[in-house]
């Protein structure tokens, strides 16, 4: 996909998230406000309307008081300081997922409550590394679901990828100990293991992935490599306390977040980097294979804020 066709793909895809915040933007309707404090009052509650968060929509306003209050701003303008502002806070987390472990294969395990969209997203993930001429294996170790593994099968198939598999019920470490023979044997670069994402039992999942690490440390000290969560963007604000939970049971180092094209909610991306500063990979707007891209946050910082 060209850059222009993205860029578009991405104004299509943050379309109702900028047309939350432009409807509740000071001079929405056009010509110009004084920035006072109460435009910045208007300001920061439509950031929080738009799920940027408390902390983030402080921070935004008071950069904003201390280079422009009291001037006269279009609308236009305004947009473009509140693009500045989103970009200042997203920049330091945009980090690609980068395949430099060595010895190979780097493990990455993905995790992430079922609905997040998680198994797609592996499989546009290993698409990504293939694009780079990189040699990739999945794992499926969500083994609690049986349409788990058959979802991630087809993917497989689709993308010309082997996967390693076991039954239904099926210990998931052993899996990923298969795997990284496989992966190790083969010469793989990436190998990418799907994890279950029940969050009703903490203690259980927390016990698997434990197991799961505890495999990967005698095959290879430095793995897992990448703990990537994957968070759905419709979820706005519930999403942080996914990060909360994941970060206690799993030790996530990495964000990816999906289905940004179907919510208004999309400014929980800027939220997330604000609360907790975890590298955010990549980002998902739509369901091609190509909807998932690397993370550019002045790009992102424009399309929220609605600046073509």
């Amino acid at each position: 996909m060209s850059e222009t066709s993205w860029t578009q793909r991405l104004f299509g895809g943050f379309a109702k998230t900028s047309e939350r915040l432009a409807a509740n933007l000071p001079g929405s309707s056009g010509g110009t406000a004084k920035l006072d404090d109460a435009t910045l009052d208007e300001v920061e509650d439509a950031l929080i309307l738009s799920d940027l968060g408390p902390a983030a929509a402080a921070r935004i306003r008071a950069r904003l008081a201390e280079k422009r209050f009291g001037l006269e701003i279009t609308t236009r303008e305004l947009k473009e300081a509140v693009a500045e502002e989103i970009a200042a806070i997203l920049r330091p987390v945009a980090k690609p997922l980068e395949i430099t472990a060595f010895p190979r294969p780097q493990v990455i395990l993905v995790i992430g409550v079922n609905g997040s969209g998680k198994t797609t997203t592996i499989a546009k993930l290993a698409h990504l590394f293939q694009e780079d001429d990189y040699g990739v294996l999945l794992a499926a170790g969500d083994t609690f679901r049986a349409a788990a593994i058959g979802q991630l099968a087809t993917w497989a198939g689709r993308i010309g990828v082997d996967l390693v598999r076991g039954p239904e019920g099926g210990d998931p470490a052993a899996i990923v100990f298969d795997a990284v023979k496989q992966a190790t044997d083969t010469g793989i670069d990436a190998l990418i293991v799907d994890t279950a994402g029940r969050l009703q039992n903490k203690k259980e999942l927390m016990e698997e992935l434990a197991k799961i690490r505890r495999v990967l440390g005698r095959l290879n000290p430095e793995a897992p490599h990448d703990v990537v969560l994957v968070l759905d963007a419709t979820n706005g604000q519930n999403a942080l306390s996914q990060i909360d939970v994941f970060k206690e049971v799993a030790g996530v180092t990495g964000l990816i977040m999906t289905k940004l094209d179907g919510t208004a909610r999309g400014g929980v991306l800027v939220a997330a980097a604000e609360q907790y500063g975890l590298p955010i990979h990549a980002i998902g707007v739509g369901e091609r294979m190509e909807d998932l891209r690397p993370f550019d946050p002045d790009l992102v910082a424009r399309v929220i804020a609605g600046v073509a």
